[in-house]
């Protein structure tokens, strides 16, 4: 039986959820703000960078998924908890070293710290909206992260110029702590696990599907597909877009700080926007498929053409960032669309799991987009921006290919019926039609 859906509590969690997802994108995004300085004074070359830049997501994929499993058993709160904790300890040996080692082995325990979280996130707000409302607060959840990079692109530089690249790891992890102790205090554990009705039966929320099942279905491996493709994409842009501001385009390191946050102050209501209107889309009767499966698939299709553009169109600097913006705007739709299909076709004993699965390969992007792209800027040293809009332009291409698949992979509501019919607890399929 489902419990009540109690709005005020709901909304209280998914805003400090948000901000936890904050917090963790800026710890994301620092190294790449630091680029320049880090790279002179540690004397790195782009591959050498790439490398540091990707050696957050060498253990993400194995501690994401590991994190999902326990989830499925142990409570979202206790998780976050612990690891907005972690997190913050591994800041602090970034910012008294003077080692590529000791700085490669801090950014891999932040990304073991930080490779549950977004699954995780997601699953406990799962626990307090029901499905029909879901697409909002996960979206808000993913512009908490926004607006991490928003006020990084603005603070960041500035800490640099007057303490030094160092002193933004000590900020980090002051502001990691703080974020613990406003869960402790106002965070807790939801209730709300059953599909609407229409969608399974009531007993659905505790059947169970063989997760070699779960793993082969189209539409979880559609969701798979996308959000690696996109999450490449982001890699790129948090690693390589200071950079390419800096060095490719010509802008000093403030202007270049201001014009990431533009870069993510376009984005944000672009992505808000998109959630927004696949969920009315769905209130006013549209399948799932079409509400979220192709609308998201189209978005990215959009946002790798516009990617490929900077390849091929004779463009000004600030043309340039806008086209970037506005991509970067659409590429986020999967976040908080992807998480609410497979929430419908996942039982929620296994969604901790599930999610989990979907961040960690999509995390091995992250691994491959800074060091394909150092590759690309390295090999067209002194040639301005060209490495950088090379690697732009393979992300593009990736997000058409992946979005075309999309459209013709993912489908909620076939999915539902079939893996109902595959449930370990012999659940009968549902009568509602695709």
């Amino acid at each position: 039986m489902s419990v009540r859906y109690q709005p005020a509590k709901a909304w209280c969690i998914a805003v400090l959820l948000a901000l936890f997802m904050l917090v963790n994108f800026v710890d994301k995004i620092v190294i790449g703000l630091v680029a320049v300085p880090l790279m002179k004074e540690l004397g790195l070359t782009p591959v050498q960078f790439g490398v540091v830049g990707g050696s957050f997501f060498w253990l993400f994929a194995i501690s994401g998924i590991t994190g999902g499993f326990i989830a499925n058993r142990v409570k979202a709160w206790t998780l976050l908890l612990a690891m907005a904790v972690l997190w913050s300890a591994t800041q602090l040996p970034v910012a008294f070293s003077t080692s590529m080692t000791v700085l490669i082995a801090a950014r891999v325990l932040l990304g073991v710290s930080e490779g549950p979280s977004w699954p995780v996130a997601i699953h406990a707000c799962f626990k307090w909206f029901p499905d029909n409302r879901r697409s909002l607060p996960v979206s808000l959840i993913a512009q908490g992260a926004t607006v991490g990079l928003l006020l990084a692109g603005f603070t960041i530089p500035v800490i640099t110029a007057h303490w030094g690249w160092r002193a933004n790891f000590v900020a980090l992890g002051v502001v990691g702590m703080v974020w613990a102790a406003l869960w402790l205090i106002f965070g807790a554990e939801g209730s709300i696990d059953s599909h609407p009705v229409g969608k399974l039966p009531d007993d659905a929320g505790s059947a169970r599907v063989p997760y070699r099942k779960l793993l082969a279905d189209p539409t979880v491996l559609g969701n798979f597909l996308l959000h690696f493709v996109a999450y490449w994409s982001l890699a790129l842009v948090l690693t390589w877009l200071p950079s390419y501001l800096q060095k490719g385009l010509g802008y000093d390191a403030i202007t270049s700080g201001r014009l990431f946050a533009l870069v993510v102050l376009i984005s944000t209501p672009i992505n808000v926007g998109l959630s927004w209107w696949s969920q009315r889309l769905l209130a006013k009767g549209a399948s799932s498929r079409m509400a979220r499966g192709v609308f998201a698939s189209v978005g990215l299709v959009v946002a790798g053409a516009l990617f490929c553009l900077l390849l091929i169109l004779d463009l000004s600097g600030i043309q340039k960032v806008l086209l970037i913006a506005v991509a970067f705007g659409l590429t986020p739709v999967i976040y908080s669309l992807g998480p609410a299909m497979l929430g419908e076709v996942t039982p929620a004993s296994q969604r901790g799991a599930i999610l989990a699965f979907d961040n960690s390969i999509a995390s091995i992007a992250g691994v491959l987009a800074p060091v394909v792209t150092g590759r690309l800027v390295e090999v067209a040293s002194g040639s301005g921006a060209a490495g950088y809009e090379q690697g732009f332009a393979i992300s593009g291409l990736m997000l058409i290919a992946g979005g075309v698949i999309g459209v013709l992979c993912l489908n909620p509501m076939r999915s539902t019926r079939r893996l109902a019919g595959a449930s370990l607890d012999g659940t009968h399929s549902p009568t509602r039609s695709a």
